[in-house]
């Protein structure tokens, strides 16, 4: 994704909501159909709430066929995501100029206020980092393009993806409040506490 363009741009990470391909730990616990409802739900108030005339909003979707074909993305720029793991996909997003950030579509109680304060700490020359209780990140901003070895040796879906994320930024980090990342049935409980 390359772009000569430098205006802030949030990328959302999203999956097409097919059965038993979206939500998988959760459908274990309360069957495919349930966590289906569940992500479109999701989906919907991430890219609603955090949506703003302020920044770009691209999706990075996949499956590649998707595109254009699911009904929470009319009206939003989509691209689709690389293939392989989050490694080379994070790269490919912060493949471009300009201050970025990418999201998932796990916590959804993120909103247009977290992302104007990561663009606010980008512009102060901050990477940004916004921690998941699960041990994880909920958002990733950068100026861009980011280094083409940044997303080397992260323990992805691990208690220490934050902390090994955190070690390979250069410089300052700011980190963002910590939300739930919506994954299991546990997550979607401690949610609605």
């Amino acid at each position: 994704m390359t772009n000569r363009n430098s205006r802030p741009c949030l990328i959302i990470m999203a999956k097409a909501p097919i059965m038993g391909r979206a939500k998988t730990r959760l459908a274990k616990d309360i069957g495919p159909t349930h966590a289906k409802r569940i992500y479109r739900a999701m989906m919907r108030a991430v890219i609603r709430n955090t949506s703003d005339s302020r920044w770009d909003t691209v999706l990075a979707v996949t499956p590649q066929s998707a595109m254009g074909q699911v009904v929470e993305w009319r009206g939003q720029s989509q691209l689709p995501q690389v293939s392989g793991s989050l490694t080379p996909r994070l790269a490919a997003v912060f493949n471009r100029h300009g201050p970025t950030v990418c999201i998932g579509t796990d916590c959804p109680d993120v909103n247009a206020r977290d992302i104007a304060e990561a663009f606010k700490h980008i512009s102060r020359g901050r990477h940004v980092l916004g921690p998941a209780d699960d041990g994880g990140f909920w958002l990733i901003g950068t100026q861009g393009p980011a280094r083409n070895d940044l997303f080397e040796n992260v323990r992805w879906s691990h208690a220490k993806t934050l902390a090994d994320m955190e070690n390979r930024f250069d410089g300052r980090v700011h980190k963002l409040r910590t939300l739930i990342d919506v994954d299991d049935l546990n997550a979607l409980r401690a949610r609605k506490a």
